[in-house]
């Protein structure tokens, strides 16, 4: 089984189920028969070694299986709220998608386990904060470990509720204890990166809205259409830019809105005209799309490749190899990977927020637009607002996400007595990204209704391309004409409605 974002898609919001696979159970059984051999009578850390710095004690044969549940008891110290469901079954795939690259010697109750645990939507309790990312999310995953061996909470049918409770109602036994499934369980980038993989999903859903919105807003201006022309584009060499551009042409299609600047600008008709009635050229967050939005797309390509390439990858210490016949000590589980696309998602959704803060301003100033009441305003000005105060919460949130932009990647703390020395701070990114990405769903939303109310305004949703149009109906559907009444729940409604769509 290769793991995918997609994949993960399908079992969080489709009810799809994981299932292991032949070959993949004797990769599994294959390690850990090599491993149960070899490490008979060597030295192997945190088989018959401490753990971290006190890697340099051995431990006596008679304490090798507590050993192993001290590791997760002692580092499921997690604190703060707990993680959205969604969250914890992606690193629960994660974990399996590691664990079964048949690296880890663990024994294969290990993995049928936590393929129950995921099929049947058992989600421990695993607290925001702990990990440093290297090694690996050593507390959080702790916290997965200690309910698959029947201790500690997880979230069962929407409940809380005591593991050994649900365990026993599924029919399920505790995990036993063979040569190294707590360390196996606790070592590795598991969390962070099913995180990443959740934000890579919503992160993906924005560019298409931003994508879409920039046609909109340029059919809302009246603008001339050669700013997506297929040549401009292909002269600049940059793969996202292109691919940007093509979807928006497509989304186009049909617009009466766009002028052709072939038609209006060059068939010498304008001589005379000293200064012109229509914009030569719009406004950067109009004209510029395709330029903006093209590296958040190759941003969000090599995002997800690396993702995807975590999620299938051995990512404990140490790694046992069958082939090789041999056993090697060093540092996968170090979140470098992970903690470095993170910051760039973070970013280039803050980048994002930004042009549709900026695509808002266009639409809420009448000196700018020219074409518009100020604020989108339908009443009387003076007596009534409009949007106003709603462009306040879109440039707050944006200002929010410029402020949390600032990478982690680079924000290493040594710890464990120096032992982990540099650090990836990698859940932490990720755990920033998807706040920076929710806090882009809100802006998002928030623009999604000024551009059906500037729509109204103008009176051209006729006009505008089916692409477009079909979210004007779908906003409509959700939230009607602005009026001086509270506009909290309607934008929530069309946050929601954004979000669900990503879930589709």
């Amino acid at each position: 089984m290769v793991i995918t974002i997609n994949q993960i898609a399908n079992v969080l919001y489709r009810g799809d189920q994981v299932t292991i696979s032949n070959q993949e159970q004797m990769a599994v059984e294959q390690c850990y028969r090599f491993l149960e051999r070899f490490a008979a009578d060597k030295v192997i850390y945190g088989i018959n070694t401490g753990f971290g710095p006190m890697a340099q004690w051995r431990v006596d044969d008679a304490y090798l299986e507590q050993l192993q549940y001290n590791i997760i008891r002692s580092h499921a110290t997690g604190m703060g709220d707990a993680m959205p469901d969604e969250w914890v079954m992606a690193a629960m795939m994660a974990r399996l998608g590691s664990l079964l690259q048949g690296k880890s010697g663990i024994h294969m109750e290990t993995v049928t386990l936590l393929e129950a645990f995921i099929n049947r939507r058992i989600c421990p309790f695993i607290p925001m904060h702990g990990s440093v990312g290297a090694s690996g999310d050593l507390v959080q995953l702790a916290h997965i470990a200690l309910c698959l061996i029947g201790e500690g909470r997880v979230h069962y049918h929407n409940e809380w509720h005591e593991t050994a409770e649900v365990m026993r109602e599924n029919d399920l036994q505790p995990l036993t204890i063979h040569i190294r499934e707590g360390l196996s369980l606790t070592n590795g980038t598991s969390v962070m990166t099913g995180i990443a993989a959740v934000n890579q999903l919503r992160a993906e859903q924005l560019l298409r809205y931003a994508t879409l919105a920039a046609v909109w807003m340029n059919e809302i201006a009246g603008s001339y259409d050669d700013w997506m022309a297929e040549p401009l584009q292909h002269c600049r060499h940059h793969d996202g830019q292109e691919r940007v551009a093509a979807e928006m042409r497509r989304i186009a299609e049909g617009s009466q809105c766009l002028k052709q600047r072939e038609h209006a600008l060059y068939d010498h008709a304008h001589r005379e005209e000293k200064v012109f009635k229509d914009k030569v050229q719009a406004y950067y967050s109009l004209r510029c799309t395709p330029q903006i939005l093209g590296p958040i797309d190759e941003t969000l390509a090599t995002a997800r490749r690396i993702i995807e390439d975590e999620l299938n990858a051995a990512s404990d210490n140490p790694i046992i190899d069958p082939e090789t016949q041999n056993v090697y000590h060093g540092g996968n589980f170090h979140g470098d990977y992970i903690s470095l696309e993170q910051d760039k998602v973070k970013m280039v959704m803050t980048r994002l927020s930004m042009t549709a803060e900026r695509q808002l301003n266009y639409l809420m100033n009448d000196r700018v637009n020219g074409i518009l009441p100020p604020f989108l305003n339908r009443g009387v000005l003076g007596l009534n607002y409009g949007m106003q105060a709603c462009q306040f919460t879109a440039t707050s949130t944006t200002a929010e996400s410029q402020t949390l932009s600032m990478p982690n990647y680079v924000h290493s703390i040594p710890n464990n007595n120096d032992n982990q020395d540099i650090v990836s701070m990698g859940t932490n990114s990720a755990e920033l990204c998807a706040r920076v990405i929710d806090n882009t769903y809100q802006v998002m939303a928030i623009l999604f209704v000024a551009m059906a109310e500037a729509t109204d305004l103008l009176a051209i949703k006729d006009k505008l391309a089916c692409g477009t149009r079909c979210w004007y109906d779908a906003i409509r559907r959700v939230a009607g004409p602005i009026a001086d009444t509270p506009h909290t729940e309607m934008l929530e409604r069309v946050k929601n409605l954004l979000e669900k769509e990503t879930k589709l």
